[in-house]
């Protein structure tokens, strides 16, 4: 089955070899993440929602992970060091059932709990079981522009009653503030895909709209 995704179609390109290095540039977003901060609602050992958040040359140690604990639902609320344009989202969990099924994304509502994620998101998937980090799944850069605040909802599984989640790796630009004025860092290797429409043959993972 052709990956999609639940707001597009699937964008599929030649497969190249990547650089590892490379990769790692455009998935430092966890670099500015608040992991103090940071929180995970319903997850089975405290803290363990921190974990997967990690550098792309770890995505597959699955000596870490997230386990949910009541049911198959997770929240994480994600506070951010600077403001973040978020392009896309890799989740690598296992090929079994506690593979999440669907992802919610929600920009800048700090104080959500599991009370308010039946409001309507600013972006929303249906995953596809991945062991390997071979799916993105690229949000609307206008609307994850400025985020400070990111809060990703689990809300399903496919059919065990625990969720497990090994990495979730962000793809993006950061901005920080100087009191000269914001410099713009952009965490992107390539050239920009809006300018180069070729430069989606040059990833190694299948990106999902």
């Amino acid at each position: 089955m052709a990956p999609h995704g639940g707001n597009g179609k699937c964008c599929e390109g030649d497969s190249h070899s990547h650089d590892s290095a490379e990769m790692g540039i455009e998935y430092s977003l966890y670099t500015k993440i608040n992991k103090d901060n940071l929180e995970c609602l319903n997850e089975e050992c405290e803290g363990s929602g921190k974990t997967i958040f990690k550098p792309w040359e770890e995505r597959l140690n699955f000596d870490t992970m997230v386990q949910s604990d009541a049911d198959e639902e997770l929240l994480f609320k994600i506070p951010f060091t600077a403001n973040i344009k978020l392009k896309g989202i890799i989740i690598i969990g296992s090929e079994d059932g506690s593979h999440p099924s669907r992802m919610r994304i929600y920009k800048n509502r700090p104080s959500m709990t599991f009370d308010d994620v039946s409001s309507l998101p600013d972006q929303e998937f249906a995953l596809h079981q991945d062991s390997s980090g071979s799916l993105e799944y690229a949000t609307k850069v206008v609307t994850f522009n400025n985020v400070h605040h990111l809060t990703l909802h689990f809300p399903s599984n496919f059919g065990e009653e625990k969720t497990k989640i090994y990495y979730i790796g962000l793809r993006g630009e950061f901005f920080e503030t100087h009191h000269h004025g914001v410099t713009i860092c952009n965490y992107e290797a390539r050239p920009n895909m809006s300018d180069h429409k070729n430069a989606l043959d040059e990833m190694s993972t299948h990106r999902i709209q």
